[in-house]
């Protein structure tokens, strides 16, 4: 098959093919140079998705809640774009992508996009690659983009200046209460959801979580938005229609208050560091190749320390302008 120029891809992905969509977003994940204008394009027309972050510890429901969210949005009519993001082995660089495998009934719907991505190394439960992805789908004429991030723990707060709600999900009996307090998780929801309300102890974690967020507004000034506290049930559906309301109510919050340009900027600024620190990482790369393996030979001689190394290695990589 002859190579399709990522420009021609995104003129098809814009058209609505999704399989143009896809090989952008492989491209935007393997960092292709050749993509890098098409991206560019595809950045300066995106914006009008709606994209919705989701995060949470491992067990907290967060691939059942966005099954649950996605089959609501398509009885309205909407199409949504999924981006699932799946921690990376260490060793072989592959993900098991068990999203996706949780997804399968969604995957026969031509309303829903679903694409697995594994961190490859990038920290705070986002891939690096992430928010291409999420420009490609808007321009593909998705409205509606969920983003569900890793479930590693507590530092999963990138995904907060990377989406324009940001959904918290804890669970009953997991000690979701004090891995909130501990990661300040509390402080980057739109919206705090309780999964698995159908079980006897979810009241005492809605409870905890609402006098947490009480505790917080007292001292501030009154917010623009107040963070709102849903149970549900994916089992059952309780609490589905509620959270699709408070999603709604947010992002019309967005829309009319300084809330939203304010969101907008935070974005922007976060959008641009990242790809800063990817283009240099990528520069210094191909530059230390060359130049870090006499550096550590004399550091494995203990003929320097790592400080002066590492200093060396950088002042020389900058003096090549990061060529080899």
């Amino acid at each position: 098959m002859s190579y399709v120029p990522s420009m021609q891809l995104l003129a098809q992905a814009a058209e609505g093919n999704l399989r143009a969509a896809g090989r952008l977003i492989s491209r935007a994940e393997a960092g292709v140079d050749e993509a890098r204008p098409a991206l560019a394009e595809i950045y300066r027309r995106a914006g009008a998705a709606h994209v919705i972050g989701l995060t949470g510890v491992p067990g907290s429901g967060k691939s059942t809640l966005v099954a649950k969210l996605t089959a609501v949005l398509r009885s309205r009519g909407e199409k949504v774009g999924i981006v699932a993001v799946d921690p990376s082995s260490p060793y072989s660089g592959g993900a098991i992508l068990g999203d996706r495998i949780r997804m399968t009934e969604l995957a026969a719907d031509p309303g829903v996009f679903i694409r697995s991505m594994a961190t490859r190394g990038a920290t705070g439960g986002m891939a690096r690659a992430a928010l291409d992805a999420v420009d490609v789908l808007d321009v593909a004429g998705f409205q509606t983009v969920l983003v569900e991030t890793v479930g590693v723990g507590q530092d999963e707060v990138e995904i907060a200046k990377a989406s324009d709600t940001t959904i918290v999900v804890s669970a009953p009996g997991l000690g979701d209460e004090i891995q909130a307090i501990k990661a300040g998780i509390l402080e980057i929801a739109d919206i705090h959801v309780v999964s698995k309300c159908d079980r006897d102890d979810a009241n005492r974690t809605l409870t905890d979580l609402k006098q947490m967020l009480t505790l917080g507004t007292l001292l501030q000034s009154k917010p623009l938005w107040q963070v709102p506290v849903v149970g549900i049930s994916s089992y059952t559906g309780e609490g589905i229609d509620e959270l699709l309301e408070r999603i709604d109510g947010h992002r019309a919050t967005l829309r009319s208050t300084e809330l939203g340009a304010q969101r907008r900027r935070r974005v922007a600024a976060f959008r641009l560091a990242k790809t800063a620190e990817a283009m240099l990482l990528e520069r210094f790369a191909a530059a230390a190749g060359a130049l870090a393996p006499p550096l550590a030979d004399r550091l494995a001689e203990r003929g320097t320390d790592p400080y002066s190394a590492a200093q060396s290695l950088i002042e020389q990589t900058l003096r090549n302008g990061g060529r080899r």
